[in-house]
């Protein structure tokens, strides 16, 4: 039987801890085979981004296209795509994919530096979250796409009702900022999963939303329903976190491998 397959189609960090390098540990770590697109390589480190370009549309179409028309794909996952040009082009890109695709609308790195131009809002709202199967904003990233702000739990439905209104199958907004359990609501308009864990007192948190968004295609690569894949996506991100370290003078990664020294 052939590995399951998932294509992320992202940013690199040259720290290694959120990224395509989260990405396809993530991967690893979860039993498919990771392959990548990149769309821009980043100056990173555990106290920010000191500096980002993004590839030519051309470079990110043709590296889709390799990886796709030959080995092929069971999900695609997007994280930093840059630009309004890029996010059109892998937008259009997974329309004429037939595998799940899930969105990690990237506007902002750990860090607070800005990893989305301001005029690609609009692309990502119009033409990525459309082909969305499960899209996976943080509160941050929520505020920039709708203009809704969540304080408290309660309104983790507002969110998500505004966020499916530009046509993601799913989507699941992350709570990790709110104070209180780690919980994320995930949601199709009708049903509501409510992933909950306790809060983990540990700084190094980098690469958290990576790191779910590309367990959650892996798991809808090995074939399983959106909200199961989601739960496990979930539980592995919490004990990655649990089990991030110190890295650098900042912020340290979660531990992608840490099912392996369990």
């Amino acid at each position: 039987m052939s590995i399951p397959r998932v294509l992320t189609v992202a940013g690199s960090d040259s720290g290694g801890g959120a990224g395509i390098q989260a990405d396809l540990k993530t991967m690893l770590a979860l039993g498919v085979h990771g392959m990548s697109v990149i769309t821009a390589v980043t100056a990173q480190n555990s106290v920010g981004v000191q500096g980002a370009w993004e590839l030519p549309v051309a470079a990110v179409r043709a590296q889709y296209r390799s990886v796709v028309d030959d080995i092929g794909v069971q999900a695609v996952k997007t994280g930093m795509l840059a630009s309004a040009e890029l996010v059109e082009a892998v937008a259009e890109l997974i329309s004429g994919t037939d595998a799940p695709a899930v969105v990690d609308p990237v506007g902002v790195s750990k860090h607070g530096d800005s990893l989305l131009a301001a005029s690609a809002l609009d692309s990502v709202r119009t033409k990525l979250l459309p082909v969305a199967t499960v899209a996976t904003p943080n509160l941050d990233e929520v505020i920039q796409l709708t203009g809704v702000r969540v304080e408290s739990e309660d309104g983790l439905r507002r969110a998500a009702a505004a966020v499916l209104e530009y046509g993601p199958r799913w989507v699941l907004i992350k709570g990790g900022h709110l104070s209180g359990d780690a919980v994320d609501l995930l949601t199709d308009g009708s049903a509501e999963h409510w992933l909950r864990s306790p809060r983990h007192d540990n700084r190094h948190t980098h690469g958290t939303g990576c790191t779910l968004a590309s367990a959650i295609a892996s798991g809808l690569a090995k074939g399983l329903p959106v909200p199961e894949a989601a739960h496990a996506a979930k539980a592995y991100v919490t004990g990655a976190i649990a089990a991030g370290f110190a890295l650098g003078a900042g912020i340290g990664p979660v531990d992608h491998g840490w099912r392996f020294r369990a």
